[in-house]
C-alpha cells in the first residue's frame, strides 16, 4: 500500500505521459464530455452559447467571414464553431478525433456543407489551404512543446499566405492563482471517469520553471488502474510570441479571449491572431 500511494503521489517529468486520448475515446469517459460540450451552464469542455455566439460575430466581423472563406477548427469538438462558420457561408473543415463528438457533430450540422474528420488532429494531412485556423478553449495548453511545434509546422503549410491563426491560451495569471493540491474522493467528479465502482485521486503540480500546470488522476477500479494527465502549458505575451517567432509566424493581435475583448494584464487567458512570417 506504501508503495501505491507513493506511486500515485509521484510527481511526473513536464510532458512525460501523454493521455489526451483516454479522454476523448473511452467510451465512458468521451460520453461525459460530450455532455459538459453541450451543457450551456458550465464553461469547461466548451465555453456556454452566448460566449461562443460574441466569438463567431467578432470573428466574422474581424476576418470578413462569408462565401470564400476556408476555414480550420482543429479540435472542433461537437461542432458548436463549425456549424456557425458554416452558417455564415464559409467552406468549414473540422478535426477532431472524438468519435462521440464528430458524430454529433455531423448530425447536428446535416443540413450544412461541412467536411468533419474523425483524426487526431497531430496526424491531419490535406491538400486544402486555409484562410483561417481555429484553435479554441485552450486546446494549444495540452499540448507538449514538440507537439506545439509540429502543429505550427502544420498550420504553416496549410495556412494560405494571408491567413491567420486564432487561438486562446491560458496566462501567467491562471498559472498563479492555481495551487498544488492532493485529493481523494469515492467516484472522484460525481462518476464522470467511469460506470463502474472506483476511487480517485487527484494531484495537481505545478512546474515553476516550465510555467505548467499538470492535474494527474488516479482512478482505481475493481480489476483496473488508471492514470489520466492534464498538461496545460501558461504563457506570458513575451513567451507566446517567441514560441510562435521561432517557429514562423508573427503575432499581430492580442486579446483577453476569442471575442475579442481588449487585451488586461489580470486577464487569465490570452487569445491571438498570428499571420505566417514574411
Amino acid at each position: 500500500m506504501f508503495n501505491d500511494l507513493k506511486k500515485i503521489n509521484a510527481r511526473p517529468k513536464p510532458y512525460e505521459f501523454y493521455t489526451a486520448e483516454t479522454l476523448w475515446n473511452d467510451e465512458h469517459i468521451s460520453k461525459q464530455m460530450l455532455e459538459f460540450h453541450l451543457n450551456d451552464s458550465v464553461d469547461l469542455a466548451s465555453r456556454n452559447k452566448t460566449f461562443i455566439d460574441k466569438s463567431v460575430e467578432w470573428m466574422t466581423s474581424r476576418f470578413n467571414i462569408g462565401k470564400n472563406t476556408a476555414i480550420a477548427d482543429f479540435g472542433c469538438g461537437p461542432g458548436l464553431y463549425t456549424i456557425r462558420f458554416a452558417e455564415k457561408g464559409a467552406t468549414v473543415t473540422g478535426i477532431d478525433f472524438s468519435e462521440n463528438s464528430i458524430r454529433y457533430a455531423k448530425e447536428a450540422a446535416a443540413h450544412l456543407d461541412i467536411d468533419y474528420v474523425l483524426r487526431d488532429y497531430l496526424e491531419f494531412e490535406t491538400d486544402k489551404q486555409f484562410d483561417l485556423i481555429t484553435m479554441i478553449t485552450c486546446d494549444w495548453c495540452a499540448l507538449s512543446p514538440e507537439q506545439r511545434k509540429m502543429l505550427l509546422a502544420k498550420f504553416c503549410d496549410y495556412l494560405d499566405n494571408q491567413g491567420s491563426v486564432v487561438l486562446d491560451v491560458y496566462s501567467l495569471t491562471a498559472f498563479e492563482q492555481r495551487e498544488e493540491i492532493t485529493a481523494y474522493e469515492h467516484l472522484h467528479f460525481n462518476g464522470f471517469w467511469s460506470a463502474d465502482d472506483y476511487y480517485g485521486f487527484m494531484n495537481t503540480f505545478k512546474y515553476d520553471d516550465e510555467k505548467v500546470l499538470l492535474d494527474k488522476y488516479t482512478l482505481i477500479e475493481e480489476y483496473r488502474t488508471r492514470e489520466i494527465y492534464n498538461w496545460l502549458q501558461h504563457y506570458s505575451l513575451e513567451s507566446l510570441k517567441a514560441e510562435f517567432e521561432e517557429n514562423g509566424f508573427r503575432i499581430e493581435e492580442y486579446y483577453s479571449d476569442v471575442a475579442g475583448t481588449p487585451y488586461r494584464k489580470d486577464s487569465t487567458e490570452i487569445a491571438i491572431v498570428a499571420k505566417k512570417a514574411a
